[in-house]
């Protein structure tokens, strides 16, 4: 009988990747327990593997995108943890009431001088546009500047931000096109920043469910936050989008985007870096949104999030000296981890970054796309 670790070596051989060789996308085993993690714990062990420094790679990113691009995840035998996390998504609501603050302790909650050395400026947490950027602040800021300017935004119109982060984007639209703000965030740490920088401007920062928001607003913009509510709770997102918005309102998604219909993500994700997360695919977002708006843009830049990763991992690594006192080694290979395999999705095609712009049925005039 094959063992676990010639499968292993085999799976990777097909696709390039060769253990312990030469190539700086090539993964170096230091720990031979490694194979059996595999076995026993799938993605979640071989994440923790890697945590635990029992294999590295030069070339972190580039081995994930040959994991990805060819599946090789396919092709690892099914272990006991990810069938479990994906029964558990399928017949359970892991994004309720009472469950959605998890995300906030796990992971916005973790430091804010953390994101403050990784991210921009402006502290977004979410991708930038690189059309005609030649870095990580011009990306967010044209970023900003695409989604106001899909919004149409005007003088004096009142904004719903469902998920608002660091305050990043309120702060934008306030100074540059005169709009007052209600940002919503179930993060803490994130209310506490966002609130010092948008001190002064018409910006309201609430800690506050998306789900309790009953006001009118002239246009709701959610970014980056859609891959937090939940296939259960897609229909109810988009009624309370429907439901503050004013008739001749415009709404405008953020969001990465999947290529097939998902109840849960991966197991190692999940359990590290965003619990109860999920990434929706165009059918189910489609069908959330059904009888309630008029789809009247969908524009996809995946790519880039593979440029806008790298970025960000960048300033990780190089600020790590200065934040290390906060964190251990674990953590570092952890985040690292994180970063490079997120980064390989967008490169690989797996996951995409989309902006949707969706109106009322009855919405007045013919809106005209942005680029």
């Amino acid at each position: 009988m094959i063992s676990i670790r010639q499968i292993i070596f085999n799976t990777f051989a097909e696709v390039g990747i060769t253990i312990n060789g030469n190539n700086p996308w090539d993964m170096q085993v230091n720990n031979t327990k490694f194979y059996d993690k595999i076995l026993s714990s799938g993605s979640i062990g071989f994440g923790e593997a890697y945590m635990a420094g029992w294999w590295d790679c030069e070339d972190l990113d580039g081995f994930f995108f040959r994991v990805l691009y060819h599946r090789v995840d396919k092709k690892i035998p099914i272990d006991i943890f990810t069938v479990f996390y994906a029964l558990r998504a399928k017949f359970r609501n892991l994004q309720t009431h009472s469950r959605a603050k998890q995300v906030a302790y796990k992971h916005y909650d973790i430091g804010n001088e953390l994101f403050e050395k990784m991210l921009d400026k402006h502290m977004m947490y979410s991708c930038g546009y690189w059309k005609d950027a030649t870095n990580l602040e011009e990306a967010q800021e044209a970023k900003m500047d695409l989604i106001c300017r899909k919004l149409k935004l005007e003088k004096g119109m009142r904004v719903l931000e469902i998920g608002c982060g660091w305050g990043g984007f309120a702060k934008y639209a306030a100074e540059k096109y005169g709009v007052s703000i209600v940002g919503i965030t179930i993060s803490e740490q994130q209310a506490i920043l966002a609130k010092e920088i948008n001190k002064g401007l018409p910006v309201e920062i609430r800690i506050q469910d998306y789900r309790d928001i009953d006001e009118k607003f002239d246009r709701v913009v959610s970014i980056a936050m859609l891959e937090a509510v939940g296939h259960k709770n897609f229909r109810q997102y988009m009624e309370v989008a429907e439901k503050n918005l004013t008739q001749d309102g415009i709404f405008l998604i953020h969001t990465i985007g999947g290529n097939y219909d998902a109840k849960t993500t991966d197991p190692w994700i999940d359990k590290y870096i965003f619990p109860n997360g999920m990434l929706p695919s165009a059918s189910q977002l489609s069908k959330a949104w059904q009888g309630l708006f008029v789809l009247e843009d969908w524009h996809n830049f995946g790519p880039d999030y593979d440029l806008t990763l790298l970025a960000w991992l960048k300033n990780f690594e190089e600020s790590w000296d200065s934040i290390k006192h906060n964190y251990d080694e674990t953590f570092h290979r952890m985040w690292r981890y994180f970063l490079c395999a997120s980064a390989a999705s967008f490169r690989s095609r797996k996951n995409h970054l989309w902006h949707i712009v969706l109106t009322k049925p009855l919405h007045v005039g013919i809106y005209e796309s942005v680029r």
